[in-house]
């Protein structure tokens, strides 16, 4: 069942709420890294109220002709007053430009991060500096008997992201959040094919590495009415749209829990190629553990997917990667491992590296730099041994796990420095 009017004009969600977007069915991937089976919409919406018209959104540039042809449908463009920025990544601003050349009148609402962007997307040459105004939570503009109210929900998924609430309808118009890549003409998610997959691959990849915002969002939409959510991608959620609300809470909140909350955690990954690697990942949980106060998790990276340890580190306080030198760099599993983490929020986390060599031992190195990379603290020098460990450098291997372990657990001694250490 496709919605009257989908293939030549706006699609209503109420009485003076449309959808005018535009669906790309046959995009494959999105950003480069998300692959979308099943295309994606640019979703944007019309608001009609007894003084005027907003236009919330806009759609890739290349669909403006499609866009321009659904807002024609249902409004004029001398009655559009007030143009709604909840993102300004161009599959949402794309068709902005021309839109505010042919309503030069119509005011623009952002997030105050979003200042910058707009001053950039908008080149002197090619638009007037548009009439703009920056909102955040609680702010609101009237179009008479309709009311706009705004959300700040910053990095979900770009320090500019805002919702927007109109009151009267319960409706949320909430940009990228419960939003997914998938294309159906049907629209609505009652109508719509099986969009489980996408809606969780969406978070994953988008949402996911700011869960500490995600639960902010949440925490302000909870309490409104929603009638329906409609987002700037995938289907418009009319049937039960709550329960996406409560998804994205139990998809935010750590399912499982440590179950000694005093103690700190630290995660050791290694792999080996002759088991000296091993050996020191061994001896470096058996330090950290010495001390107290730390519980240790040791993995061989040879027994397990990269990808399935994500949940583990983002809920660990410290990471320990141990790897031999092979071609003068870490084995191909770390690195897969290490390009996981992208996709959760691991800033601040302790890390720090290990592993065996046999000529030139770069891996240790190269690993510290991708941990900084992730902007990781990496406050212990790495510790490489060639060959198989003796036993003093086993030992050495545990003092690495209890100077971990001291900073994590904040036992750290403070380092009286004399000044003519600074001198020459």
């Amino acid at each position: 069942m496709v919605p009257a009017g989908l293939s030549d004009g706006a699609v209503e969600l109420a009485p003076g709420v449309h959808w005018v977007g535009a669906l790309d069915p046959h995009l494959r991937n999105f950003d480069i890294i998300l692959k979308t089976a099943n295309g994606t919409s640019y979703n944007s919406y019309v608001v009609r109220g007894s003084k005027g018209v907003a236009v919330i959104d806009t759609v890739k540039e290349n669909y403006a002709d499609t866009f321009f042809r659904r807002l024609e449908s249902v409004a004029r463009y001398d009655e559009i007053t007030t143009i709604v920025l909840n993102h300004l990544e161009p599959d949402h601003s794309g068709a902005l430009p021309e839109l505010l050349r042919r309503a030069p009148q119509a005011k623009v609402y952002l997030s105050s991060r979003a200042q910058m962007m707009l001053k950039a997307l908008l080149k002197p040459s090619e638009s007037q500096p548009p009439d703009y105004t920056p909102v955040t939570t609680g702010d609101q503009v009237s179009l008479g008997d309709r009311t706009l109210r705004f959300l700040h929900t910053p990095y979900l998924h770009w320090p500019d992201t805002q919702c927007t609430y109109l009151v009267e309808d319960g409706m949320l118009f909430s940009g990228d959040i419960f939003g997914c890549h998938f294309c159906d003409p049907r629209l609505f998610n009652d109508l719509s094919g099986d969009f489980r997959f996408s809606f969780e691959y969406y978070y994953q990849h988008i949402m996911r590495p700011f869960r500490e915002h995600v639960l902010d969002a949440v925490a302000l939409i909870e309490p409104l009415k929603l009638e329906l959510i409609a987002p700037a991608h995938g289907p418009i959620l009319r049937h039960q749209p709550r329960d996406y609300v409560l998804r994205y809470r139990e998809l935010a909140t750590p399912r499982l829990c440590n179950e000694a909350r005093s103690e700190k955690t630290l995660v050791v990954f290694y792999l080996s190629a002759y088991g000296n690697t091993r050996l020191m990942a061994e001896s470096i949980a058996e330090g950290a553990e010495r001390l107290g106060g730390v519980r240790v998790s040791l993995y061989d990276l040879e027994g397990g997917d990269p990808d399935g340890f994500t949940d583990l580190v983002e809920e660990a306080d410290g990471l320990a990667i141990g790897s031999p030198t092979i071609n003068a760099d870490a084995v191909k599993p770390i690195w897969d491992l290490l390009s996981s983490l992208t996709s959760v929020n691991i800033k601040g986390k302790l890390g720090v590296a290990f592993g065996s060599y046999g000529w030139s031992g770069e891996a240790v190195r190269l690993i510290e730099d991708r941990l900084r990379g992730l902007k990781m603290r990496v406050p212990v020098e790495g510790l490489r041994v060639k060959l198989v460990p003796a036993l003093d450098e086993l030992d050495h291997c545990r003092d690495l796990g209890e100077k971990v372990a001291r900073h994590l657990t904040g036992q750290v001694e403070n380092r009286v420095i004399d000044m003519s250490e600074l001198v020459g």
